[in-house]
């Protein structure tokens, strides 16, 4: 067994696989007892907040003040507000509007700002632009405002005596905070998705419990396949040709097809991780099954199965103590691609809005199917779904070279 553990560990395939999925289950682990918030807790009143720190204004307003004179803040300030694509669209509106392109230069900004600030009219409307393109421009302008200002923000405050508002303070434009001594901070690696929710957090859950999913319906199908593959392929004649005439049935029908039907029927209600994972490994035994009873009918006739016939021993002892340790390698590799394929196939099933109820936990499918649902890829909201692409495709890639690197250690036709 030392040997066997040693020959695995120097698989460069093995090694990486092993150590890709590690961190993965680590991080699935240690992530909510550092952070504790509920998966589907909503903390944004909007949608996809893109990543990035998130500083309460209300609480930096009465944070100390720290002048800095910065060289670029200016530029940055104005970059930020202005970028290429609403410079671009300044100009769409403008041209549509009547203001010949070649007077309009999108790099001069005061220019721009002028002509704009000129024609620029909330209630108009421009043949052939969506009352949402509308709204879109009425924001931009609202951004706009204040711009190129130099006058400090005046803090105002409502006197208890007269009930008039007085001024009560003002913000330079060289003033900073240290965000150390705001009160409210909250960092968003992966910002918010449709609901306004954590997607780290949520992504966090949705990858342990895609990675349960993924167990329980790998060892479901790898236990039915065994089963029927050592019984069939041992004991031959009758009980063979009825578990291959069942096995055959489960081959013409698609699977992917079947758990849809399945999880269609069963309802939306009923659908938990448990019932999905538990439908997923129910259809998807049959490879293994075939698998492992032609590797079986290759060992029921060596010389040590047929003496421990002679000796006695019953079919369960033979199965078990004389066959089942020869195919073990094997067993372990179809576990770890059942596994792989249990965690895709979830997450197809969520697609079609066929895996589990959305009330409870997330699965990684659930939030592709979300990110879709809310047209995250057509918004450029790519922190809504690329993670989750990404978490998808590092499990499977890990298991597959995990695999793999077993393939090398126990397949004599692959081994150094």
């Amino acid at each position: 067994m030392k040997h066997t553990i040693q020959q695995i560990f120097r698989s460069t395939n093995f090694v990486i696989g092993f150590v890709i999925f590690m961190a993965i289950l680590l991080t699935v682990i240690i992530y909510p007892i550092i952070v504790s918030d509920p998966p589907l807790g909503i903390i944004g009143q909007g949608t996809f907040f893109p990543p990035g720190t998130y500083v309460s204004m209300y609480d930096s307003v009465g944070a100390t003040a720290y002048t800095l004179n910065l060289r670029n803040a200016a530029s940055n300030r104005i970059a930020s507000r202005l970028d290429n694509q609403k410079r671009s669209d300044m100009q769409t509106w403008l041209v549509a509007n009547g203001v010949p392109a070649s007077e309009i230069d999108i790099t001069d900004t005061e220019k721009l700002l002028a002509q704009w600030e000129a024609n620029y009219d909330p209630q108009k409307k421009i043949p052939g632009m969506t009352f949402a393109k509308q709204r879109a421009y009425q924001r931009l302008d609202a951004s706009l405002q204040g711009l190129l200002s130099k006058e400090p923000i005046i803090v105002a405050g409502q006197n208890p005596e007269t009930g008039t508002l007085e001024q009560t303070g003002a913000i330079n434009q060289t003033d900073y905070v240290n965000i150390n001594h705001v009160a409210n901070v909250q960092v968003l690696p992966l910002g918010t998705d449709n609901f306004g929710r954590n997607v780290l957090t949520e992504l966090v859950t949705a990858t342990r419990v895609s990675l349960q999913i993924g167990f329980v319906a790998g060892l479901v199908a790898t236990l039915i396949g065994l089963s029927l593959g050592l019984l069939g392929g041992y004991v031959g004649g009758l009980v063979d040709d009825s578990i291959m005439f069942i096995t055959n049935i489960f081959t013409v029908i698609p699977s992917f097809v079947l758990l849809i039907l399945i999880s269609f029927s069963i309802g939306q209600d009923q659908r938990g991780a448990f019932t999905i994972a538990m439908v997923i490994g129910f259809t998807s035994w049959v490879w293994t099954a075939r698998a492992v009873r032609s590797q079986v009918i290759s060992l029921r006739n060596r010389d040590h199965v047929n003496l421990s016939k002679l000796s006695g021993h019953s079919i369960t002892h033979i199965i078990v103590r004389d066959i089942l340790p020869y195919i073990a390698s094997y067993v372990v590799m179809a576990l770890i691609l059942q596994i792989s394929s249990a965690i895709l196939v979830e997450a197809g099933l969520s697609i079609l809005g066929l895996g589990p109820r959305t009330t409870e936990v997330p699965t990684l499918g659930l939030m592709m199917n979300w990110a879709m649902i809310y047209q995250a890829h057509l918004l450029g909201k790519w922190w809504a779904y690329f993670p989750v692409i990404l978490t998808i495709a590092l499990i499977s890639f890990s298991l597959n070279l995990m695999n793999t690197g077993l393939d090398q250690v126990f397949n004599p036709a692959l081994r150094d």
